[in-house]
């Protein structure tokens, strides 16, 4: 659906958003193919921090997804708050909600869930992270249509208590589980209820399913701080202050209960929502408090038309398309030249993003 941006929505929030899409869609291939190049120990230091660590502990690769659920959650008191104002019935908000949630799961099967291959065999039900976004969005929505502030709080917080529960229980239908890869509860369920369509990887998607509407709610606090009558400096300053001492109480935690992004513990959770409050406090305040937004405007871009370029970057091998149109650049970049057509790739991909910006469209779910 084509729609043109409300005026009235923080910059600073599409500037974020966009900045995450970026380690998406590029980032991750690009620094990869540059220390196969390199390879010095800048260059490697720099692959590690966007690959996943194999099971405990925590890469800057580990928050990207985790702030797409976050921010998505911070954009729900704008747009809810909007359409209850419009509307005024909670059964027409119901239905988009639903609407979004179906789309939202449908588009992470043609993403990752190998809907487009047509074959049985290949189609995983629950797999990716769109799919995660979807529940996160219908939970923390119904949430915020039937609880108070302090209930939403309660619900976040049983949210994680009653995950940290279960990881913890050594054992369950006659099996031991441990937080280790492949025995672990999460994984259980996984693969007793999805069966066939299982992903046979290490994550977890359907109990994990508490923790990404966790992560989802933990934006929609902090849309709410932006939403408030402080002054927008004071707003800035406490979403740092929250990031800050979230991500402390997370590492005291970890101590017991070990930050793992690949069933997304409660750690983690908690660790991940402080990263991205402060990385919102910075955005917020360089281009919404200080008005510093020229430099923004690339991310904003992007972060205008997340689906089109999540789904796009996904869809469309834009590095090999890159390829065939640079295919006589080889002989000058060498070893270089795999990380060379990763960022013409992405310049073809935000070409078409700033094509589409520049005449209001908008693609929207």
């Amino acid at each position: 659906m084509t729609k043109v941006i409300a005026n009235n929505r923080l910059m600073s929030i599409d500037v974020l958003r966009g900045f995450d899409l970026l380690m998406i869609i590029v980032a991750d291939r690009f620094f990869y193919n540059l220390h196969a190049a390199a390879q010095t120990n800048f260059t490697k230091a720099l692959a590690d921090q966007f690959e996943h660590p194999e099971w405990i502990g925590f890469h800057l690769y580990d928050v990207i997804m985790p702030l797409f659920l976050f921010v998505v959650g911070v954009v729900i008191p704008f747009s809810l708050g909007n359409r209850s104002i419009e509307s005024g019935s909670k059964f027409t908000l119901y239905a988009h909600i639903l609407k979004r949630f179906i789309i939202l799961f449908i588009l992470g099967w043609i993403v990752q869930g190998n809907l487009l291959f047509l074959d049985i065999s290949k189609f995983h039900v629950f797999s990716n992270t769109l799919q995660a976004i979807a529940v996160g969005y219908l939970f923390s929505c119904i949430a915020y249509l039937n609880f108070s502030q302090k209930g939403r709080y309660v619900f976040f917080a049983s949210c994680l208590v009653l995950y940290a529960v279960l990881l913890s229980i050594p054992d369950f239908l006659g099996h031991h589980f441990e937080l280790l890869p492949n025995k672990n509860l999460p994984i259980y369920i996984d693969q007793q209820v999805l069966g066939r369509f299982y992903d046979q990887t290490q994550y977890s998607w359907l109990l994990t399913g508490l923790g990404f509407t966790a992560t989802t709610l933990s934006g929609l606090f902090a849309g709410e701080l932006l939403l408030s009558s402080n002054p927008r400096p004071k707003i800035a300053l406490y979403l740092a202050v929250i990031g800050v001492f979230g991500i402390g109480i997370s590492l005291l935690i970890g101590l017991w209960h070990p930050i793992i992004k690949k069933i997304w513990t409660s750690s983690f959770v908690i660790f991940s929502s402080g990263i991205s409050f402060v990385l919102l406090a910075l955005f917020y305040w360089l281009v919404d408090v200080k008005g510093y937004k020229k430099w923004a405007y690339p991310f904003r871009v992007i972060g205008l038309n997340a689906i089109a370029a999540y789904v796009g970057s996904h869809v469309f091998n834009f590095s090999a398309i890159a390829k065939q149109i640079f295919f006589g650049f080889e002989q000058f970049t060498g070893a270089y030249y795999d990380a060379f057509c990763d960022l013409a790739g992405f310049a073809i991909l935000y070409f078409i993003l700033w094509y589409m910006h520049k005449n209001k469209t908008y693609v929207k779910v």
